[in-house]
């Protein structure tokens, strides 16, 4: 006989694994395993180049939950906004023309299937190069402040012409090739004239690009349902693990434009912080000393090719600063679709959200002299993680909600026999003390 509220709350958990679990096993059954790991590449080959399909439109502003307001105030007054430029825009970031080979587009590292990521815990360019980093989503990219996980872009015309360049992205020698590998096509001259009034060019090529990302605003998800009124759009465990993240959990600190405000909007502060990933894995301390030298000057192509291309990588934020504080600091993603855009975190470490559910929870990196003061051990129940996930869940928006489902049993399903990242010692024991700098 259950007779205490925590009794009551166990049955409820063991019945929706019960359920999940059941639902994993229809999904294996049915070979339906989420989103289709990438393809494996040949050596000196870079992946194939995605088709645009329904998923590459343009969002409509009739979104639930699409916040106007916001929306115009992060939009330059001199941002193109026509339906030509972004036709246009939407074309160019699909073509491999503007790769140094015709190999590699925009849409490679975005794929418009894949929640505008691609599946990679790091991304693959050109001759099958491998950078440093995880490619992340552009869905909502125009809410950002910066750009890049270490925020070396401003804007998101900054941001378009950088990979475009990258030897490790799109490997053109310089914007003006890129642009001589489409000026003479017919279509082109004819739609740079109907958006911008003016033939082939550099600035404009930028811009539309821009344009086209502008319209990439993703919500409707069930999350926003449920903030508009609908108290069923979310399920019971959703609705905790949403109180859980705003309280125990603390994701909100880094999650939310204000801690001491919920966001349901764009769940990111636009900051740097020191979560306690890979540090570990490098020479920290001689690398900020190689990158202050290297550096010095600021050149944005030498930033670029330091942050894709080389160890460097791992100093995030300093590269760009090169303030001590901002060592291995990285750029707090939005979470909106973050269960169809992993691999997880900047370099692509965590495979599930379990996973990075797990990574919080035992307060990992405490022996980084340079984490965030907001790490700590959680002190999350396997009932509570379970929560927090159904609540990330919830924030797949509309047009991926069949992959969502699917991706949700793929990972509960990993979940319940692989956990890398678990430590309950740690995560139930004392806070320890941390290394100063």
């Amino acid at each position: 006989m259950m007779n205490s509220k925590t009794d009551r709350m166990c049955a409820k958990s063991f019945v929706a694994l019960l359920f999940f679990s059941c639902l994993a096993d229809v999904a294996v059954a049915n070979g339906e395993t989420g989103i289709s790991p990438p393809l494996a590449l040949e050596p000196g080959k870079a992946p194939p180049l995605p088709g645009q399909g329904p998923l590459a439109a343009p969002r409509s502003a009739g979104q639930t939950g699409f916040p106007t307001a916001l929306t115009a105030a992060v939009t330059p007054p001199a941002a193109p906004r026509s339906p030509a430029a972004v036709a246009l825009g939407q074309k160019l970031f699909f073509d491999g023309r503007l790769s140094g080979d015709g190999t590699v587009a925009c849409a490679t590292c975005h794929d418009a299937a894949r929640a505008f990521t691609d599946g990679r815990s790091v991304s693959i360019g050109i001759h099958g190069r491998v950078g440093q980093r995880n490619s992340p989503t552009v869905l909502n990219a125009l809410y950002n402040k910066t750009q890049f996980w270490d925020g070396r872009a401003a804007t998101l015309e900054q941001q378009a012409a950088m990979p475009i360049t990258n030897p490790f992205e799109m490997g053109s020698t310089s914007l003006a090739n890129a642009v001589s590998g489409i000026a003479g096509d017919r279509d082109y001259q004819v739609q740079f004239m109907m958006a911008f009034g003016r033939g082939v060019n550099e600035q404009d090529l930028l811009r539309a690009i821009a344009a086209y990302e502008r319209t990439l605003a993703s919500f409707d998800s069930p999350f926003d349902h449920f903030i508009a009124g609908d108290g069923d759009a979310i399920s019971g465990a959703a609705k905790r693990g949403w109180e859980l993240f705003n309280t125990k959990a603390r994701c909100n600190l880094c999650h939310a434009r204000s801690a001491d405000k919920r966001d349901v909007t764009t769940f990111t502060d636009n900051d740097f912080h020191n979560i306690g990933i890979g540090i570990l894995r490098h020479r920290v301390g001689p690398l900020a000393e190689q990158a202050e030298h290297e550096l010095a000057q600021g050149h944005p192509p030498a930033l670029d090719t330091a942050a894709i291309t080389s160890e460097m990588s791992v100093l995030g934020r300093f590269l760009v600063t090169k303030r001590p504080a901002d060592t291995a600091a990285f750029k707090t993603p939005d979470l909106r679709n973050v269960l169809v855009t992993g691999p997880y975190f900047h370099d692509g470490s965590m495979q599930t959200l379990w996973d990075v559910m797990d990574h919080y929870n035992k307060g990992d990196g405490l022996t980084d002299p340079w984490l965030d003061d907001g790490i700590q051990p959680l002190a999350m129940t396997e009932p509570e993680i379970d929560d927090l996930v159904a609540f990330l869940a919830s924030l797949t928006s509309a047009p991926y909600k069949k992959v969502g489902d699917e991706e949700f049993a793929r990972q509960f399903a990993v979940s319940r026999t692989d956990r890398p990242q678990r430590d309950n010692a740690r995560a139930f024991g004392p806070k320890p003390k941390r290394l100063p700098f």
